[in-house]
């Protein structure tokens, strides 16, 4: 007999609700700042939630999740001060776990998700902004980040309580749904039904490369340093990165706010490059530029005085204002000379589907939107033959790996950005001693043969770390 549920949905014996919520903060600190756009990162505090779901058959099955709060990346203004806006982030997780518990929904996690983000995260921003009347209100993107945790933990529960690795269950096996159901296509020759987002996944690979990030603080050469660098037995100056940890890739980031230095930090850069044999270089300007003639004046003047630096470059990351309907740029001069990959825009879908008519070629997903989000982006991008990249939020601890296996399934450009390991790579030690290959890079890239099979595969009974008192729950 077919069962069906809320709305007439055909109900799966591998359904979950979810049963409750807690959540923990973590507090890092880097070991040396981390400059990105106009921001610095010193600090952070990371919002791990443990989520209960509850199975058809009437079990009950726990699985974690975890995000950086970066304060400075999803919500970047100097109008209100850090230590506030973090507080408000904070506070706002403590929102979200109440809610998260009492949302009555069942099915596959992807349903859950989705209906929560569509139904109640708006709410919730609006409840939370009428509290502070004369301050400005959280961005959108800040509320996914902080909603990020509990969703992840969701599909972890999901998974062990089914046997099934999180990303071996976006099939019509688990859905009862086509990607139609979510997604509206913005082309004559996409559609999407009958078509479920295990179509636009790839399967495990046992690594994958890695990108470094070069921070806009970082020292390149011996003349860069100031005396004050720790001498904690990590490497500080690029090129000891990159022989360290055998790099390919390098992430360069650009503060957007003068073109001279933008334009010699690539230069000695690519130089670098070159000489420790680096094949390829991506840019992040972090949403600085309002300008599109700012990013093709320095790719033209490259393209003139060191086209070698600019063949290294594989793609462009986020020049131009994060709020896209708010800053509507056409970048068509910009995408015709590089690929240009949205970032802090992509909020979801339909801000990827805005960009491509505004001329963006891609996306760069990020676990810390929600994976639900994640997952439906990256089925619309590949659908309209976009391209893909899966970039970091410095994502230490338990944050890495599901970050790693979205990149890994997501078959991207060119691996994805991990950089924890350079700013706080202590902070993930109890981790890295389950999974040394995901914390350290090696020969360029990152190794997955010791995550377990089924959720995200963390282990995470294996890792000693001890957590403070749970902030609810």
């Amino acid at each position: 007999m077919i069962e069906f549920g809320e709305a007439g949905r055909v109900s799966k014996p591998t359904d979950i609700s979810i049963a409750a919520a807690s959540l923990y903060f973590l507090e890092v600190k880097t070991r040396v700042p981390y400059k990105f756009g106009q921001q610095v990162l010193e600090e952070v505090s990371c919002a791990r939630a443990r989520v209960s779901v509850r199975t058809a058959d009437g079990r009950e099955v726990a699985g974690w999740g975890e995000t950086p709060l970066s304060v400075g990346w999803v919500w970047p203004t100097t109008g209100l001060g850090y230590t506030h806006r973090e507080d408000r982030l904070k506070a706002f997780c403590c929102r979200l776990a109440g809610n998260f518990s009492a949302f009555v929904r069942k099915g596959h996690p992807l349903e859950v998700g989705h209906a929560f983000q569509e139904e109640i995260l708006p709410g919730l921003l609006a409840e939370e902004a009428a509290e502070f009347p004369d301050e400005e209100p959280m961005p959108y993107l800040a509320g996914l980040v902080c909603l990020s945790a509990f969703d992840l933990a969701m599909y972890d529960a999901f998974g062990i309580a089914n046997g099934v690795g999180v990303f071996d269950a976006f099939g019509s096996e688990y859905l009862s749904a086509d990607l139609s159901e979510y997604l509206e296509p913005d082309a004559d020759d996409v559609s999407f039904a009958g078509r479920y987002p295990d179509e636009f996944l790839v399967g495990r690979p046992d690594q994958i490369p890695v990108w470094h990030s070069v921070g806009g603080t970082d020292p390149l050469e011996e003349s860069d340093l100031t005396g004050e660098e720790p001498d904690d037995g990590y490497p500080i100056l690029l090129r000891d990165w990159i022989r360290r940890d055998g790099l390919n890739c390098l992430k360069i980031k650009l503060p957007g706010a003068d073109m001279e230095w933008d334009y010699q930090r690539l230069l000695a850069i690519g130089e670098i490059a070159r000489e420790e044999g680096v094949d390829y270089l991506c840019t992040d300007f972090n949403c600085t530029v309002s300008e599109p003639a700012y990013v093709t004046g320095i790719l033209d003047r490259l393209k003139a005085e060191d086209p070698d630096t600019l063949g290294r470059i594989l793609y462009i990351e986020q020049p131009f204002p994060y709020d896209l309907e708010a800053n509507q740029i056409d970048v068509h001069e910009v995408s015709a000379r590089c690929t240009l990959l949205m970032d802090e825009s992509a909020h979801d879908w339909r801000f990827v589907r805005l960009g491509r008519r505004l001329g963006w070629t891609g996306a760069a997903l990020k676990t810390c939107k929600t994976l639900t989000g994640a997952i439906l982006t990256l089925c619309w991008t590949r659908a309209h033959k976009m391209d893909l990249m899966v970039q970091d939020l410095t994502n230490p601890m338990l944050a890495q790996v599901p970050h790693v296996l979205l990149a890994a399934r997501a078959g991207t450009m060119m691996g994805l950005e991990c950089n924890a390991m350079q700013y706080y790579p202590e902070a993930s030690l109890p981790e890295a001693a389950v999974h040394p290959g995901l914390y350290r890079r090696s020969d360029g890239v990152l190794d997955l043969t010791t995550l377990g099979e089924t959720g995200f595969g963390y282990r995470v009974d294996e890792i000693e770390r001890e957590l403070p008192p749970p902030a609810v729950g």
